[in-house]
């Protein structure tokens, strides 16, 4: 096995370790709090719209021109490493919670007993049945994203599916034979290693689609160990800035009376005895069919754009550039350079929002 096939099946197994932790804990809580002949049903029928899904857009992504593949892969690859990378280090950095398995568990387990019961389509508990398909429906699909895409643009789905079925495997034994959430699995030192793995084989195949056929970087394959370094090192310094900003001492800055009290949905009104009334917004009520559909889109423009759409602007100008200026170091500097600003900015808006 040669070293770019060791580094794709690293990538997909621990990428796709990470989705099957996450569903895995969502298909617990929902079996153990409600019914698992429900839950498993969720589960069968997940599984067979995500076949049908890779069935029918696994073709049409191979056949791609390899130039027109590159850019597309290599740009949902940063778009997607860079969310993980980016919660990754405000984790690290302490401007975000910790990700706790065992935490998420016990919320869903909570939120699925205080549901009511409810028999629809011949489901007993359809509220299991949809929690869980829901789950491993959404985890599945960036499982099938990170197969696809590694495996088409390296030329091996078959190594990058092995891969995900042996991560899929591990996790869910593990978790079955538990009962439990994988709490002892180190996640956000995963998250942060697959944000740094992607985040690198996003530019490596991004900047080749975008620069034209036979441009290969410096060194060919070997460019990726060399972008892992750098991506690393980006996350790690940008992890000990966010530190000491957010240990710095600041001065305190009175509140602003701004008229909100209790939460972005309440507001204070002063009557006419100069009296504070708390009044409560009323917020526009959807149908299931309205809500169903703006989830499915926001989930759509959250996988392909991320957590910051200046990210994704970024990415787009870098590989613009990339493709029209002839210049070597704009060839092959370009988006790394671009990923650094554009990941920091990002950043530094919200360490100045958490201020």
């Amino acid at each position: 096995m040669s070293g770019t096939s060791i580094a794709l099946f690293l990538s997909v197994f621990m990428a796709c370790a990470v989705e099957a932790v996450e569903a895995v804990t969502i298909v617990l809580a929902a079996g153990t709090a409600r019914d698992w002949k429900s839950t498993g049903r969720g589960v069968i029928a997940a599984l067979i719209l995500l076949v049908v899904i890779i069935a029918g857009f696994g073709p049409a992504i191979s056949h791609l021109p390899i130039s027109v593949l590159r850019v597309v892969v290599g740009g949902l690859l940063l778009v997607f490493g860079l969310t993980w990378l980016r919660k990754a280090i405000l984790r690290s950095s302490g401007y975000k919670a910790l990700h706790d398995e065992e935490k998420i568990f016990q919320e869903e387990l909570e939120a699925a007993r205080a549901a009511a019961k409810e028999t629809r389509h011949g489901v007993a508990d359809w509220y299991a049945f949809t929690l869980a398909f829901k789950g491993v429906l959404l985890e599945g699909l960036e499982v099938a994203f990170i197969v696809l895409t590694f495996g088409t643009i390296d030329h091996n789905v078959g190594l990058a599916s092995i891969a995900a079925l042996i991560a899929v495997a591990i996790a869910t034994i593990a978790g079955f034979a538990l009962r439990a959430p994988l709490a002892r699995v180190p996640e956000n030192t995963l998250k942060f290693s697959v944000g740094i793995m992607l985040t690198a084989f996003g530019i490596f195949w991004g900047v080749e689609g975008s620069a034209g056929a036979g441009y290969k970087w410096p060194g060919d394959n070997w460019a990726v160990l060399g972008l892992l370094v750098f991506v690393a090192l980006m996350g790690r310094v940008l992890v000990e800035v966010l530190k000491y900003t957010r240990n710095k001492p600041r001065s305190v800055v009175p509140a602003a009376t701004s008229g909100k009290a209790g939460g972005a949905d309440e507001v204070n009104n002063v009557d006419a005895l100069g009296t504070t009334v708390l009044v409560q917004k009323v917020k526009p009520t959807r149908g299931k069919t309205a809500s169903a559909i703006i989830s499915f889109a926001e989930f759509w423009v959250d996988f392909i754009v991320g957590d910051d759409w200046r990210i994704a602007a970024g990415i787009v100008i870098a590989f613009v550039l990339t493709a029209t200026v002839n210049i070597s170091i704009v060839t092959w500097g370009t988006v790394p350079v671009f990923v650094a600003i554009f990941l920091s900015y990002s950043l530094s808006r919200v360490v100045r929002s958490a201020k």
